[in-house]
């Protein structure tokens, strides 16, 4: 799915600008799309993150991934909620992989206010795919 141009006061435009950012490994401006008060849960309940500063935290040493990419393949917009679902591609502790992930992002008054995040099974790369 091509990145598409959104509005700056678009419900999905947090979601989008934090995935280009995730993509870039800019941590300011990832974090410049997150409530200074915002919560970050593994699908369903489980809170791994409370505030912008754990939450930049978590991010600073993945953002070291020389492969890091999110690459979104569908979005959904319902009210106040953005739906999407990514292939990300990263380092795991096992070695370079990709996984499925389906994002689930709160938006308020233009920042993501929550955010629960329901991981697949890591798929890991070919050792010779990714010799070459």
């Amino acid at each position: 799915m091509a990145a598409e141009v959104l509005a700056p006061d678009s419900t999905a435009f947090p979601a989008q600008q934090q995935l280009e950012a995730y993509n870039a490994r800019d941590i300011d401006a990832f974090m410049a799309c997150w409530a200074e008060d915002c919560e970050y849960y593994e699908f369903p309940s489980r809170l791994l993150a409370r505030g912008a500063a754990q939450i930049r935290e978590r991010h600073v040493m993945r953002f070291q991934e020389p492969n890091l990419f999110g690459k979104l393949l569908h979005r959904s917009v319902v009210g106040n909620i953005v739906v999407d679902h990514e292939e990300v591609t990263r380092t795991f502790p096992e070695g370079p992989g990709s996984i499925d992930v389906l994002a689930i992002y709160e938006i308020v008054d233009g920042k993501i206010a929550k955010a629960w995040f329901k991981m697949g099974v890591p798929r890991l790369s070919n050792r010779r795919e990714a010799a070459t």
